[in-house]
């Protein structure tokens, strides 16, 4: 994701090729999706990080870090090259428009603007993806809940008293604990689709809108200023370490800004499971907050801003990379 403050559109570069530098500069750091930042927004009783950690490593080894991303990974690039295309779309027909020309610099709130339309179609791609890795990285947890609830019902001693008389038959043996819900993303999604309609796969979506049209906004806004901060005097653009800077903290603030959508889009997508908690986003918000305090909406901010800022290092880096030879083979 780069802003036309930084990356002027040229006519001498198309506009397919923005999306071609989008799908390869986000394939180069593959999916952001974190099993951790799921569980720890979804589950009270993790303390931190690494007591989620811990206790993932101790009931699911390495793979319960990497549960549910297939699907993500698989489509990151996709949905990555439209929200380019479409920032740059957006972008060049808002200075066509303003200015009379594609080539002018377009001012912070044109950058904004395009920014949040980028954010906002990402949600019609990335809803169903989302809530195919919600589910598979909660439905542990909620297998294991159930499993207790079962035990504890068959331990609960009898309305009789111990006066009752024994059973005259020994008791069925218990059966093996029943496997996951979902065996794959796939699989997930069919259910999904089969058991809550079209609007199980786009649960959670309004959340998902403020979370990705605001945080995206703030994103590019960010990197053009602070790249226009770090540009050396008598240059058109800043060098590789100033790129590296301003990506990675365009990315810190992005997520500082998302990370309270995106803790409630997490609970209402996992919500599908089991008994239902939420009716919808505010009660989503009210709940959270009545039950966990304000604190609960920044839950997993750490995480996020610890990964988010080498993720845009590298995938601005690599905009700005694939950008330059693009000019040099259309030149």
């Amino acid at each position: 994701m780069v802003l036309g403050t930084v990356v002027p559109l040229s006519p001498s570069v198309p506009q397919i090729s923005h999306l071609r530098r989008g799908s390869l500069s986000c394939s180069a750091h593959s999916q952001q999706g974190c099993d951790n930042q799921v569980r720890i927004q979804t589950e009270p009783k993790y303390t931190g990080i690494w007591h989620c950690i811990r206790d993932t490593y101790r009931r699911e080894r390495v793979w319960g870090f990497y549960r549910g991303l297939s699907l993500p990974v698989c489509t990151v690039s996709l949905v990555s090259s439209v929200s380019f295309g479409t920032y740059r779309h957006c972008l060049t027909h808002i200075c066509r428009f303003r200015y009379g020309s594609a080539d002018a610099k377009p001012a912070k709130t044109d950058i904004t603007l395009s920014g949040f339309a980028s954010g906002l179609v990402r949600v019609f791609l990335t809803s169903p993806t989302e809530v195919a890795k919600v589910r598979l990285q909660t439905q542990t947890q909620t297998q294991t809940q159930t499993q207790t609830q079962t035990q504890t019902q068959q331990r609960r001693p009898s309305a009789s008293g111990p006066s009752a008389a024994p059973p005259t038959c020994p008791a069925p043996p218990v059966g093996r604990a029943p496997g996951p819900k979902y065996r794959g993303p796939l699989h997930c999604l069919a259910s999904v689709a089969r058991e809550e309609g079209l609007r199980g796969l786009y649960k959670g979506s309004s959340a998902l809108l403020f979370r990705d049209g605001h945080s995206f906004a703030t994103y590019f806004l960010s990197y053009a200023i602070l790249c226009e901060q770090l540009t050396p005097a008598g240059r058109s653009r800043p060098d590789v370490l100033g790129v590296l800077v301003a990506g990675g903290c365009a990315g810190v603030l992005a997520w500082a800004v998302a990370t309270p959508m995106d803790v409630i889009k997490s609970r209402l997508q996992a919500d599908g499971q089991g008994q239902r908690r939420y009716r919808g986003l505010l009660h989503c918000v009210v709940t959270s907050v009545r039950e966990e305090g304000p604190r609960v909406l920044f839950k997993g901010l750490s995480l996020n801003c610890c990964r988010a800022f080498p993720v845009n290092m590298v995938v601005f880096v690599t905009y700005e990379a694939v950008l330059r030879l693009m000019r040099g083979l259309l030149s």
